[in-house]
């Protein structure tokens, strides 16, 4: 009875322990495992290489994106110019020589013109002449048109299917740029590698984690309260979390709390049971404080005096 009496009566709280919400890399495609220069307790940074795995056949679809790109690319500015600079030389020499000739006919119709009204020749010859003539002007006349179309593009319809088709091989090769990324995974957050489930050399399907991380801010404290104590907790509340080993308390913020009993005796309840109803509060502490913590350690949970929401 001494003894007991002696004891120091132990502050009122809770027994709870630490969880850890892990972040399970993966990729979208499988393959095989060529690199993992992580192991299970080492600390990586943000967008610190978790896993690589073999990426020939993306990258070679990507080439071929990239080629088909380029192809696409150069048939659509090929269509928005006119006709190369040695064509339009050769058109305009065709016209040169189209409007001597006119000429020449003219001159020989003028003459013959000429002998006609002498009485000389017949005009039979005339005719002729004159038809000479009106094919020389119409040739003059179709390679001026030809001259001013090679200065001219495409028409538009063929100039917009052809940037249709420039979009969509850019949009494969974006496609094919993104499965080739996935070959490749990095630290989505600062974390704590809490384990690898696969070696180099092993060959692993489409979403299967690879990596499992343990950022410090997704560790957090569960413990169970009877539900008179509900009352003084809410969410934002400072708890202290006490732990063996721990050098001071470690402060934490309610983050959860349950809105059903975690536990129901299997009677109608009574003023003696209802004491056995208990609800889940998880708290989280501060990132830097979460280190000293580990997932599956037994803490025990107080209010912090003085603290408030």
């Amino acid at each position: 009875m001494l003894l007991t009496a002696c004891s120091p009566t132990p502050p009122p709280g809770w027994s709870g322990y630490m969880e850890g919400d892990y972040v399970y890399v993966s990729s979208a495609l499988g393959g095989t495992i060529t690199g993992l220069p992580v192991r299970a307790g080492d600390q990586v940074a943000l967008g610190a290489l978790l896993f690589s795995l073999d990426p020939d056949a993306e990258q070679a679809a990507r080439l071929q994106a990239d080629a088909q790109l380029a192809r696409a690319q150069a048939a659509a500015s090929n269509l928005s110019k006119g006709r190369r600079a040695e064509e339009i030389a050769v058109l305009q020499a065709q016209l040169t020589l189209a409007q001597a000739q006119a000429q020449q006919a003219a001159s020989d119709l003028a003459r013959e013109q000429q002998l006609v009204a002498q009485g000389f020749v017949s005009t039979a010859r005339s005719e002729t002449l004159r038809t000479a003539l009106t094919a020389a002007k119409a040739r003059v006349d179709e390679l001026q048109a030809q001259l001013q179309v090679a200065h001219l593009p495409a028409r538009s319809d063929e100039r917009a299917a052809a940037q249709a088709d420039t979009a969509a091989a850019t949009q494969q090769v974006r496609q094919l740029a993104w499965r080739e990324a996935q070959k490749t995974r990095t630290a989505p957050v600062a974390a704590l590698v809490a384990d690898s489930f696969f070696r180099v050399g092993e060959w692993v399907a489409p979403g299967q984690p690879i990596v499992s991380l343990l950022p410090p801010a997704n560790l957090k404290v569960k413990f169970f309260v009877a539900q008179e104590a509900l009352p003084g907790l809410h969410l934002g509340t400072v708890v202290q979390v006490h732990c063996d080993g721990c050098a001071a308390p470690i402060t934490a913020k309610v983050s959860f709390m349950a809105s059903r009993a975690e536990y129901t005796p299997p009677v109608i309840y009574s003023n003696a049971q209802r004491a056995k109803l208990v609800f889940l509060i998880e708290a989280r502490p501060e990132p830097k404080d979460a280190t000293l913590l580990k997932p599956g350690q037994p803490v025990d949970v107080a209010l912090a005096p003085g603290k408030t929401p």
